[in-house]
């Protein structure tokens, strides 16, 4: 995890506001959240395994996912890349499990928090000074 410096740590905002700003720019909140907190994200390379990660915090309000009906306003964190790893291709140890394959769709990353190479930091960089330029 590489943290970010940006001119968007410690606003404050409406959540609708920042769903739409960053939406613009394809960020997603999918599972990301809880009613107090949580993070937009967005890939960076074509395999989704180097992430640029802007969380938030709820100061007023209840967030209710990723709707503009809500009176949630959020306060942004200090913006960062992350890089997961995961097992290519099928694991041979695996075994079926009904239940568990309910419960347990996605593979667990190998490394959570990979190295990330300069190129993605750069990239991040870039991208975080658009989302920035276009903040009104």
């Amino acid at each position: 995890m590489i943290p970010l410096h940006s001119k968007l740590t410690g606003k404050e905002e409406a959540f609708e506001k920042v769903r739409h700003q960053l939406h613009a720019f394809e960020f997603t909140l999918g599972g990301n959240w809880e009613y107090d907190h949580g993070c937009y994200d967005r890939y960076l390379d074509e395999a989704h395994k180097v992430w640029l990660r802007i969380p938030f915090e709820v100061t007023h309000g209840r967030l209710d996912g990723d709707t503009d009906s809500t009176d949630a306003v959020v306060r942004i964190g200090e913006p960062f890349v992350l890089k997961h790893l995961y097992n290519e291709g099928l694991d041979k140890e695996a075994q079926v499990n009904t239940y568990g394959a309910l419960m347990n769709q996605f593979q667990e990353p190998v490394d959570k928090d990979a190295g990330v190479e300069g190129k993605w930091i750069e990239e991040a960089k870039a991208l975080l000074s658009k989302v920035e330029s276009s903040w009104r």
